[in-house]
């Protein structure tokens, strides 16, 4: 393995961290509607558990209600129940063959703890990009151990390896910063 790789494979560990992150992020409730926000709920659909959107059409019907369209109408109990126990606190309710899912403002208290929660996330993620690092560094003394690369090119990629650990980092707080703004607009 060489120091290109090194660095190619850690930098593409770090994008993947990044975009979990992402994920993590888009499934935390900020009051505003969005359809990200159901993507982990599954349903019982002829005795195998699959996502909602494996079942449904899942739309923003306005900024605070999100519609699930179900394809099959006796699917639809089964997607509301599924909503309705889920760990997000939602309360939908069906008409017709649309299932609505209102976002029920969030308090004050409640705000602060997303904000937590989102925080939580963050710290999460940098402990990811932090650990790429470690390996990647590991890889790269490895390399100086079996005298592959000399003292001054495993310097030399450690601090580039460094400086793109400090760039996620940067990006990680920039969306946590984003999220925080999101979830403390009323």
């Amino acid at each position: 393995m060489s120091i290109a790789d090194i660095k190619s494979t850690s930098e593409e560990k770090m994008k993947r961290s990044i975009e979990s992150l992402k994920t993590s992020l888009a499934k935390i409730r900020t009051g505003r509607a969005s359809p990200a926000l159901l993507d982990h709920i599954h349903v019982d659909y002829y005795g195998s558990m699959v996502p909602i959107n494996q079942v449904a059409n899942v739309t923003l019907l306005d900024a605070r209600t999100i519609g699930v369209a179900v394809w099959e109408k006796k699917m639809a109990q089964a997607v509301e129940k599924a909503i309705r126990e889920s760990d997000l606190g939602l309360n939908p309710s069906a008409m017709g063959e649309v299932i609505r899912v209102p976002m029920p403002p969030l308090s004050e208290e409640r705000r602060k703890e997303m904000v937590k929660v989102v925080k939580s996330e963050g710290e999460h993620g940098k402990v990811a990009v932090r650990n790429l690092r470690r390996d990647a560094n590991e890889h790269l003394k490895k390399l100086l151990k079996d005298k592959a690369i000399s003292e001054d090119e495993d310097r030399r990629a450690q601090d580039e390896v460094q400086k793109m650990t400090d760039r996620y980092i940067v990006e990680i707080d920039k969306l946590l910063s984003s999220k925080e703004a999101e979830i403390l607009t009323i």
